[in-house]
């Protein structure tokens, strides 16, 4: 991997390009949410990981969330705040090195708690998380409530964990759980108003709850005030007990896009551009949600304007298609589209396939000047495999 860190006003294409100053301003909301509901909000690495944006972003959030070894790692060594670990299982070789830079420990079972009890660190605050078995997610793949959910421990299974362990209470310090993806706070309401009335007898002896992520907080219809409301209720009614959220898409909300470049059009009853992007490649959600991205300057609708093309990603995947769109003008070879809204969840979960190179990584700072950040290569492709 090399880091150029230069200026620059071509940018390599394809690119994910952050732009700092939309960044600061969700982060300004979200401390807006975290000072007024006296709540901590940890950012979420597996939605948003851009580690020369930490030095920003741990001016406003409390620390970072992990799912495993890496993560944890990454939050440890870059963001350098509280450090928040849950895996659905631990491996035994990674797990005490996550005990030693861990903060807050999540299991996603007794089983776990019970297997790495005798490996947990004085400094560690034990969780375990906690499945409500409330959930509006509409799509089963961002369910994690959903019927047969691996993630999360049921009411029943949870009575049968006391029972199988009964001196795992003693060492928790707090539940977690998560149950919402991309949604408003009246969702949260409704998905607590389950976990309170079948959880809230062992509130008693907790130091803290986890409300996990899926948040929408920086979405322009999110209820902002009235999430505010709500967790300043729940900080009343439990005063011993921290309140930590860990939003990730919310943290990189149209913060920024991938721009890419037309290397050929082709015509097979419709016109085809291929991209030097791709769908399976760079953005990976358009085919697993799906959902369809907006280019700047185009219509979703491939009818609603006069010049109509598909966008094909250049991998030998027959159904490495982004979507038909629509345009003022035609496009030609060598023009650059922009896809809105591709920092969240997009550059975690970049492939290789096809040996196709990763989007450089990009900041356009506050002042206007673009930042090259990294770009990727043969080495880069080489070492995964």
């Amino acid at each position: 991997m090399k880091n150029n860190q230069s200026i620059v006003t071509n940018l390599p294409s394809p690119s994910f390009v952050c732009e700092e100053q939309l960044l600061l301003n969700n982060l300004k909301l979200l401390k807006r949410v975290q000072d007024e509901a006296d709540v901590n909000i940890l950012l979420a690495l597996k939605g948003f990981s851009l580690k020369s944006s930490f030095d920003l972003c741990r001016k406003y959030l409390k620390g970072c969330c992990a799912s495993g070894l890496n993560e944890a790692l990454l939050a440890y060594e870059e963001f350098k705040g509280e450090v928040h670990t849950y895996s659905p299982a631990f491996k035994p070789n990674e797990f005490p090195k996550i005990s030693e830079i861990s903060n807050h420990i999540v299991f996603n079972s007794f089983a776990q708690l019970d297997l790495y009890k005798d490996s947990v660190q004085p400094h560690n605050s034990l969780g375990l998380r906690i499945n409500p078995e409330y959930s509006s997610v509409e799509v089963d793949l961002y369910n994690p409530c959903g019927v047969y959910s691996r993630l999360g421990i049921t009411k029943e299974e949870f009575l049968k964990g006391i029972t199988n362990y009964p001196d795992a209470l003693s060492m928790i310090s707090g539940f977690h759980f998560h149950a919402l993806c991309e949604q408003n706070f009246d969702v949260l309401e409704a998905v607590f108003t389950k976990f309170e009335a079948n959880f809230s007898e062992y509130f008693k002896n907790l130091h803290w709850l986890n409300f996990g992520g899926g948040h929408h907080i920086t979405r322009k219809d999110y209820d902002v005030d009235g999430l505010i409301t709500f967790l300043k209720g729940i900080r009343e009614k439990y005063p011993h007990l921290k309140i930590y959220l860990e939003p990730g898409e919310a943290v990189g909300w149209q913060t920024g896009y991938l721009e890419a470049t037309v290397l050929d059009i082709v015509h097979n009853g419709i016109d085809i551009a291929i991209l030097d992007a791709s769908a399976e490649c760079h953005m990976p959600d358009t085919l697993a949600m799906p959902y369809k991205a907006e280019i700047r300057g185009a219509s979703k609708d491939p009818s609603e304007k006069k010049y109509s093309y598909r966008f094909g990603g250049n991998t030998c995947l027959a159904g490495d298609i982004i979507g038909d769109y629509s345009f003022d003008q035609p496009i030609k070879i060598g023009d650059k589209i922009i896809f809105e809204d591709m920092i969240h969840y997009t550059m975690v979960k970049t492939t290789t396939f096809n040996g196709i190179n990763l989007p450089s990584i990009v900041i356009k700072r506050i002042d206007g000047t673009f930042e090259v950040i990294t770009n990727f290569g043969y080495e880069d492709f080489k070492s995964r495999i």
